[in-house]
């Protein structure tokens, strides 16, 4: 069962193959989850575009037309055609082996220079407040050790040293690890929440459960550390699930949904007009550490960016004003 060669096209009887195919070089590749359902979803939208042909078929010119229809016909963001052309991409290098020439003709979506929303202090502490348990912790963290989403949801208990006041973010954007302060006032929530974990790793392991899924074959290197708790995620769900890749019963961790949600009731019920959501809560965490006369290299690292011209936007957001100037009528 696998895409047909030749002119025979693409039917759907015939379609898992050549998706398994991209499935199992993803996945060799350590791409996450995320990633991988988006670029299934790219190329198997891209084939039914081109009338079920084999994309081995197609070359620059469909890819070219796809993409170019995007920009145009759907208006969709630059961010998102930009996925769509790295699944592509993928697909023709890595898995079909076909070296695709740079295509210049793509009309691409242009990226808006946007200025970040960024919350002044007291709409942050009026954003926390309004926020219970866990969703209020997780906040906290995201503002607190600037923090994105999936970072602060994916974090194991291991990862967090009370003693040097420090949490390691692992596998970041771009695959980086790094340190980020944790902040003291949440001591005593975290040990609350490990708690919580270690009684809940413990009725799994009781019902012959509490293995979690760990990165890059790691779990057939330390067949044990699947069970430790320092592997547990500190936020896990309230359920157990079968994990899509595999079918094994696990324990994950939340869903970064719930707490969208529950950012998002917070904001209302606070009276802020600002479309603040959990990423500006890292944005305020830069902007008043920036505020505060922290050095944009300390800011750079403690971020995760790559280029610290990517950390100069929140220079832009300064609270003096727009560029950082002070209004002449003030003077």
């Amino acid at each position: 069962m696998s895409y047909a060669g030749g002119n025979e096209g693409v039917t759907e009887a015939n379609s898992p193959r050549l998706l398994d195919q991209v499935r199992s070089r993803l996945r060799l590749r350590h791409y996450s989850l995320r990633t991988e359902q988006a670029y299934i979803g790219w190329i198997r939208r891209f084939i039914l575009a081109n009338g079920k042909r084999h994309p081995r078929d197609m070359g620059v010119m469909e890819v070219e037309a796809f993409l170019s229809r995007l920009a145009t016909d759907g208006k969709v963001a630059a961010g998102t055609q930009n996925q769509a052309l790295s699944s592509l991409l993928f697909l023709y290098r890595e898995v079909l082996g076909v070296e695709l020439p740079w295509m210049e003709t793509v009309v691409r979506a242009k990226r808006p220079r946007r200025v970040p929303v960024v919350l002044s202090r007291d709409e942050v502490g009026r954003l926390l407040a309004r926020l219970d348990g866990q969703y209020a912790l997780m906040a906290s963290l995201l503002y607190g050790a600037g923090m994105r989403l999936m970072e602060c949801i994916r974090l194991r208990v291991k990862d967090v040293d009370f003693g040097r006041n420090e949490i390691c973010v692992r596998d970041g954007k771009g695959g980086k690890d790094r340190r980020v302060p944790l902040p003291k006032k949440l001591h005593e929530s975290l040990r609350l929440q490990m708690e919580r974990v270690a009684v809940i790793h413990g009725e799994d392991l009781a019902a012959g459960f509490g293995a979690v899924w760990l990165p890059h074959a790691l779990a057939r290197k330390y067949p044990s550390a699947q069970r430790e708790l320092g592997w547990q995620y500190v936020f896990p769900a309230a359920q157990r699930s079968r994990d899509p890749r595999d079918g094994t019963e696990r324990r994950h961790h939340v869903g970064e949904t719930q707490l969208q949600r529950a950012v998002r009731s917070a904001r209302i019920r606070a009276g802020i007009v600002k479309p603040a959501t959990c990423h500006t809560l890292r944005h305020s965490f830069a902007t008043h550490l920036l505020e505060a006369g922290q050095d944009i290299r300390t800011i750079q690292e403690l971020l995760g960016h790559k280029d610290v011209a990517t950390t100069q936007i929140y220079t832009h957001v300064l609270n003096r004003g727009g560029m950082g100037v002070v209004s002449p009528l003030d003077r």
